[in-house]
């Protein structure tokens, strides 16, 4: 739909008449739909009470409390001050609605302009944690310029969010509004989710995933927040919800960065494998420590990691843990507390995954490509009898649902190898009580807060290598029904909400 954006008019800014913005044609209208029958509006909004509910429900899921938050198209700034931000700046081209909004709101801040302007953008102090549109990005005009100009509020940790409705949606909300079951909408861009992603890439802006929301928004005695619960977010289902998500960053690449690092390598009943981890360990970043947390073992490994410790006192910098807990997990969450490197990563001290490696995963992340690495074994022919068969098969069937659940292509999410930043691991740390101490494995606990952080996961291939020393910690059918039981509590606590 093309409007001509050369058919202005000036208004005038009623709270500040020394201010004024200039609006297009169709601008204009808008604004007079909005401001000139808000009380209409606010009936139907409690009359469809169940739909925002859901909404700000949601939103809150996806925003944490606390931040930054700037949200382009605030209205009276419901969604804004339901967020809980730090630091909150609505805008806004309504006058009136922008006074509305600070006489609820006067502990946020409200600005009367329009978003596409330069001038408007150019007036707010960022950055942002997160960005927000929600339902106000079909009424631009120039979607990909508007988003460009956003980036300068952005750092590159700023996520911005966009929500809109499907437009397979067009023809039902149509039929509602001739029903009277849904308020009078002005013209508004109905845009593909395909078409969005096109324009994020243009403004340079990367997707890093995607939700859907709402099969049946209205509450039909329980009915409907059931359904949309549980079953609108199921695979071939969700494609046919209301409302979508879209979470992005702004791309940013950074060729001449220099991180410090910190290896952490948890291990029990290794102890043939300690010294070996050290020898074949290359030099990488701007400053390099090595963490050994051992589990209580049974054949001398804590002894031993004292040992290269002492000996390699010369050229390494090496700390040695032992575990309070039991699990992976606890000996990932011990060292990961103890490590002062920029970019924190695992490598099991079983040694499948060659340490000469490592460094292909400190650059991912030193350079601004990703801001989470998952190593995979699943892309190269593995050594003979590295992985078992049944192993094999229960990988890949672990990574399908586990890519559902995480909105990311997942192929090997029991691969050992991750990295990460130290920052991101330290808010993923304070977050942590939503999903609580589940995770024996270690691995889930850090797949599971990158993704609800938002981080931008990228899976890098290894040379899985048979086991040269020592068995396998990993019992098939045990650990099998726990990741049964992960993918249950995944689905509750990522899909579910």
């Amino acid at each position: 739909m093309n409007f001509d954006s050369s058919e202005t008019a000036v208004i005038a800014v009623r709270s500040d008449p020394s201010r004024s913005i200039e609006l297009s044609r169709r601008k204009r209208d808008l604004l007079d739909h909005f401001e000139g029958n808000s009380e209409e509006l606010d009936r139907w909004r409690d009359f469809n009470a169940a739909y925002h509910d859901d909404d700000r429900k949601f939103m809150r899921f996806l925003i944490p409390p606390g931040k930054r938050v700037l949200e382009l198209g605030c209205g009276r700034g419901d969604l804004l001050a339901a967020l809980q931000p730090s630091y909150g700046v609505g805008v806004d081209f309504g006058a009136r609605t922008i006074a509305q909004a600070k006489t609820r709101y006067p502990d946020l801040h409200f600005v009367h302009g329009d978003v596409e302007d330069p001038a408007t953008i150019t007036s707010i102090e960022g950055p942002f944690d997160y960005i927000v549109m929600a339902d106000t990005i079909g009424m631009f005009e120039d979607i990909d310029g508007t988003l460009r100009q956003v980036q300068q509020l952005c750092s590159p940790s700023t996520r911005i969010i966009i929500a809109y409705y499907s437009h397979l949606w067009e023809p039902v909300l149509k039929l509602a509004e001739t029903l009277r079951l849904r308020s009078k909408q002005p013209e508004i861009n109905y845009i593909a989710t395909a078409d969005f992603l096109n324009l994020m890439e243009l403004a340079d802006f990367e997707v890093i995933s995607q939700e859907q929301r709402q099969l049946l928004p209205r509450r039909w005695l329980g009915l409907g927040p059931f359904i949309n619960r549980y079953i609108a977010p199921l695979p071939g289902i969700r494609q046919l919800c209301l409302r979508t998500y879209i979470i992005g960053r702004p791309v940013r690449h950074f060729p001449n960065r220099k991180f410090s690092a910190s290896v952490l390598i948890p291990c029990r009943n290794e102890r043939g494998n300690i010294e070996n981890a050290i020898r074949r360990m290359p030099k990488f970043g701007s400053a390099q420590e090595i963490l050994f947390v051992e589990g209580n073992s049974s054949d001398g490994t804590f002894e031993e990691c004292e040992r290269v410790r002492d000996a390699y006192r010369d050229s390494w910098v090496i700390k040695v843990l032992k575990q309070d807990g039991k699990g992976k997990g606890d000996a990932v969450r011990k060292g990961f507390a103890a490590a002062t490197g920029d970019v924190l990563m695992i490598l099991d001290a079983d040694l499948t995954m060659p340490p000469e490696a490592l460094p292909k995963y400190h650059a991912v992340i030193e350079s601004g490509k990703a801001e989470f690495v998952n190593g995979t074994r699943l892309v190269y022919p593995m050594e003979n009898e590295a992985m078992r068969p049944l192993n094999f098969i229960a990988n890949r069937c672990f990574a399908y649902l586990f890519s559902y659940l995480v909105n990311t292509r997942l192929t090997d999410t029991l691969c050992g190898t991750k990295a990460l930043l130290r920052r991101d691991y330290e808010l993923l740390a304070q977050e942590r009580a939503y999903f609580g101490n589940f995770d024996p494995f270690g691995d889930f606990d850090l797949i599971f807060g990158a993704a609800k952080q938002h981080l931008k996961i990228i899976e890098t291939p290894i040379h899985y290598k048979a086991r040269t020393f020592g068995e396998t910690q990993i019992s098939r059918f045990r650990d099998g029904w726990l990741l049964l039981k992960m993918v249950w509590f995944a689905y509750r606590k990522l899909k579910a909400i």
